[in-house]
């Protein structure tokens, strides 16, 4: 008799403790208008920082995990994140969708100082040739698409003394991340270095923050800068030819 009030009670205590826990509030973001003065989650340091801070309350996560547990949970009205990076967190997140319209669609640009228009018409050219011989769509279909492509540099590279600086953010994947092995990897370093060996010179990389990519390039710190928004910096950088296509999605509960 005692083991079975033990039991009954058990189990309604465990019912009401259900009870009890608060639901997440519902979603009130079903169009990029409704992001405005909203509490917006990003991946701490990457291009939609300073984006979700125009528009709303930014708050900065580490991980995509992180960013998850938080919109689920209510902490978070929305998620700002690359699309490709964003369907794969949705696709292994329950409760969570992408809006069909994107926030924000936008071309791909190395950012070289405005005086430097012998650079500017170097990594053109550059871009022009790895366009043609399918580079820059073999790495975009890596990155975005999860085909397979090797970069291999050309046999017939003439190197010449001398260097390019670049300025990435460390934690931008699919453009520019820390790898397995340590190294920076991704989009934006294999494009870069695609485009050092066509001119036949060195590439040497720095990790910044996202906020200071477009500074270094204005105040002379670096050669070419990559991971900005072009909407950023226009008038304080030269823009090159677009390399690539960049979407930003909104994630919401559903």
């Amino acid at each position: 008799m005692k083991k079975t009030i033990l039991i009954i009670f058990l189990t309604v205590s465990v019912i009401l403790s259900c009870a009890c826990q608060e639901k997440p509030p519902p979603n009130t973001v079903f169009s990029p208008e409704d992001v405005t003065d909203r509490i917006i989650g990003v991946i701490e340091g990457s291009p939609s920082v300073m984006l979700a801070e125009e528009l709303g309350l930014a708050k900065e996560f580490q991980t995509g995990s992180e960013l998850m547990y938080h919109l689920r949970s209510g902490t978070l009205d929305c998620v700002i994140m690359e699309n490709s990076t964003a369907t794969e967190l949705a696709s292994d997140t329950s409760g969570v969708r992408i809006l069909g319209q994107p926030l924000l669609e936008y071309d791909l640009h190395f950012a070289v100082a405005r005086e430097n228009e012998q650079l500017l018409q170097a990594v053109n050219s550059a871009l022009t040739a790895l366009r043609g011989n399918g580079t820059l769509s073999g790495l975009r279909d890596k990155y975005f698409s999860g085909k397979k492509y090797t970069y291999s540099p050309p046999d017939d590279i003439n190197r010449r003394p001398g260097f390019l600086s670049l300025v990435v953010p460390p934690d931008s994947p699919p453009y520019s991340y820390i790898g397995a092995d340590g190294e920076l990897t991704g989009l934006d370093i294999e494009v870069a270095r695609a485009v050092c060996d066509h001119l036949g010179v060195e590439l040497r990389i720095t990790a910044v923050e996202a906020r200071e990519l477009v500074t270094s390039v204005w105040y002379g710190k670096a050669d070419l800068a990559l991971g900005w928004l072009p909407v950023e910096g226009e008038d304080k950088v030269a823009v090159s030819d677009s390399y690539a296509n960049a979407v930003l999605v909104i994630i919401v509960r559903r």
